[in-house]
């Protein structure tokens, strides 16, 4: 009887933890979902990446910052167009609604190279930013707020993206300690996406996780987040342009080709899609999201602004 006891005070004592904590349940892509596994726990075949814990990674310098604890390539590589909607589900610990309602939602991409994305390996991953999202327009709640609440998180993928297998790296920074150093809670989450169409935009930059964020970043570290009023600056990278060029391009290889040494070129064209709405670069700050969730207008909805370069090569 007094083991049974102690089981139950120990039990009852962990589910606060566990309801305080959470993962990615699942994916939609268009409309059709895609199941995830409960950290530790696989039960089916998924294009979800595995994790081990429901933990946040702490540090930005955490090797886990890539995809998560431990995360596991997944099995599933699954379709998805330019364009495509994507929706987050996220759950506590427990299954429950997600436990947090402070702090930003990111999303970035990285073609997986050289090779499909079940095979990938993420630490070598070269990521862009595609979407992000943190306080809503009046500036009294965060977006998160509504995935406490039961809701969805929605994002559309660039519509001119290269062809090819791709993570996408969907990620909750909770802030609730963040006024110390050190005290925001990451959690990543991997997906894998095989996106089809013939677009021929590769980003114009790319970064590395760890080494994108810095635990002294103001979007990290965070003493005003309480603060009524306060603005709120996004960690990490602004949200990618895509150089067009006239070459062909391919998911492993997001660089345009150079020309053959001693051969000549054809005169080609650039274009720069800026793909950022009310998004903001590292320096710059903001009250509203880029991004949606179920029921919110979609911010994320991409503006082109096309600025076109003309290279002309002369023969050698």
């Amino acid at each position: 009887m007094h083991s049974v006891s102690v089981f139950l005070v120990t039990l009852f004592a962990a589910l606060p933890y566990v309801a305080a904590h959470g993962y990615l349940k699942s994916v939609a892509i268009d409309g059709k979902t895609y199941e995830g596994n409960v950290p530790n726990n696989p039960t089916g075949d998924s294009p979800i990446r595995l994790i081990d814990d429901i933990d946040p990674v702490k540090g930005a310098s955490n090797p886990n910052l890539s995809c998560g604890q431990n995360a596991q390539n997944a099995a599933l590589v699954v379709p998805a167009n330019p364009g495509s909607t994507v929706t987050f589900a996220w759950a506590s610990g427990n299954g429950g609604n997600w436990p947090h309602n402070t702090g930003p939602m990111l999303t970035y991409m990285a073609a997986c190279e050289g090779t499909t994305c079940d095979k990938f390996d993420a630490s070598g991953a070269k990521w862009f930013k595609v979407d992000q999202v943190g306080k809503k327009s009046d500036g009294s709640t965060w977006v998160q707020q509504d995935i406490m609440n039961g809701g969805t998180y929605s994002m559309k993928l660039p519509e001119n993206i290269v062809p090819g297998d791709y993570l996408i790296r969907h990620e909750i920074i909770a802030l609730q300690l963040a006024v110390s150093m050190g005290g925001a809670e990451f959690y990543p989450s991997c997906t894998q996406v095989r996106v089809s169409g013939n677009g021929n935009g590769a980003p114009n930059a790319t970064v590395s996780f760890p080494g994108a964020y810095s635990d002294s970043d103001p979007g990290i570290f965070d003493p005003n987040v309480y603060n009524p009023g306060s603005s709120y600056t996004f960690p990490g990278p602004a949200i990618a342009a895509f150089v067009v060029q006239a070459e062909n391009n391919a998911a492993s290889n997001t660089s345009a080709s150079a020309s053959p040494s001693g051969s000549s070129s054809p005169s080609a064209t650039s274009i720069v899609i800026s793909t950022s709405t009310s998004s903001a670069a590292p320096s710059s700050t903001a009250t509203a999201g880029s991004g949606s969730c179920a029921g919110m207008d979609n911010g994320s909805q991409y503006r082109r602004r096309f600025t076109r370069v003309v290279r002309r090569r002369k023969m050698h």
